[in-house]
């Protein structure tokens, strides 16, 4: 072996190890190991009937759109969030005090959604997901949101942003259709973006959690 090839041969050896060994040790993660473990708060609804909940559901809905100065309400509106009222209250349940606490929920669970896991910031990862095009051109996308459902920011409300990651890629990967399911393998980054999704009816700012520069992005298999 002449000097020439072995100096060639180091180089490749050297190029590709690291390539080899960086592929070896992507963690395979799932979407809840994103959101860091909570306490869980106390959930009185769990305990509500269907029935109950959809009565409520119906009593917060009028109260709110009356203290918003809606005019559109009805007199059998009005009647019917009355007579909810006066039936939980006689299952024995305070519908003010529910109705407090489910703000206080809300609130504190979208506090939770933003909430990023700081120890897989930096490392490696491998996570399966449903492809929301950025970018496309073609069938061939660069920049894609990776969401945990199908339908996720168009067809149902976005999830919290610990649970959307910013695909970006060198190489275009292919999809043959709107949330097409992959793995994504790449560097993960934790920190809080915004990007701005178009959809049929207009766009619409979508807060993000974490960022992966995609060294590998394949259909998805178990």
């Amino acid at each position: 072996m002449n000097a020439t090839f072995a100096s060639h041969l180091l180089v490749i050896l050297a190029t590709a190890l690291p390539m080899a060994v960086h592929a070896q040790t992507a963690k395979q993660i799932q979407w809840l190991d994103l959101a860091p473990k909570t306490a869980a708060a106390e959930d009185p609804f769990e305990k509500l009937s269907r029935d109950q909940l959809l009565m409520l559901s119906d009593v917060a809905g009028t109260r709110d759109r009356k203290a918003k100065g809606d005019k559109a309400i009805s007199a059998a509106d009005l009647a019917r969030e009355q007579a909810n009222a006066k039936r939980l209250h006689l299952e024995g349940l305070d519908v003010d005090a529910l109705l407090v606490r489910r703000k206080a929920l809300a609130k504190q669970r979208k506090a939770q959604g933003e909430l990023l896991n700081a120890a897989l910031d930096g490392q490696t990862i491998r996570l399966p997901g449903y492809v929301l095009p950025l970018e496309i051109t073609g069938k061939r996308v660069t920049e894609f949101l990776l969401v945990p459902w199908v339908g996720a920011c168009i067809h149902t409300p976005p999830p919290p942003p610990n649970q959307i990651v910013h695909v970006k890629s060198d190489t275009p990967f292919e999809v043959t259709s709107l949330f097409a399911p992959v793995w994504v393998t790449g560097r993960l980054a934790a920190g809080a973006t915004k990007r701005e999704l178009t959809l049929l009816d207009g766009s619409s700012d979508i807060d993000i959690g974490y960022t992966v520069r995609a060294s590998r992005i394949e259909a998805f298999t178990e």
